[in-house]
């Protein structure tokens, strides 16, 4: 797509702190970083979310998500590591080339995770049986 930001980073068309490529992806530092070093890891073909991301590219990224997330881990000393992938906006997907989130954390970042809520009597099973009817 010719429009797309991390096409024309991946292309070189724009500046980015590529950290990690092969033949599949690409890996660069995220200009407005959760903390430094939060790395996005994107496939180099266009997909726009990981409903089009087809399985044999997630499992050839999967080795590079750890292999990334343990290098960033020690490269920054972070206490820990967030993967995330946000997939359509109410998700927060902003950009929409499929991208996964590589996120050092530490225990005074002051950042939060989600809220939590629960399921009413009942709900449970049924959600859990409807899933699985679609698998």
């Amino acid at each position: 797509m010719s429009d797309c930001l991390f096409c024309k980073i991946i292309k070189g068309e724009i500046s980015a702190g590529k950290v990690y490529e092969d033949e599949t992806c690409f890996a660069f530092l995220d200009t407005n970083p959760i903390n430094l070093g939060h790395v996005l890891l994107v496939p180099k073909k266009h997909y726009e979310n990981i409903y089009e991301l087809p399985d044999e590219i997630l499992s050839e990224i999967a080795p590079v998500i750890k292999k990334i997330a343990i290098a960033t881990k020690k490269a920054v000393s972070a206490e820990g590591i967030n993967i995330g992938m946000n997939n359509d906006a109410p998700a927060g997907q902003i950009i929409f080339h499929s991208h996964i989130h590589i996120m050092p954390r530490f225990s005074d970042d002051n950042h939060k995770m989600w809220h939590r809520s629960s399921y009413k009597d009942g709900e449970s099973p049924k959600i859990a049986e409807e899933i699985k009817k679609l698998l």
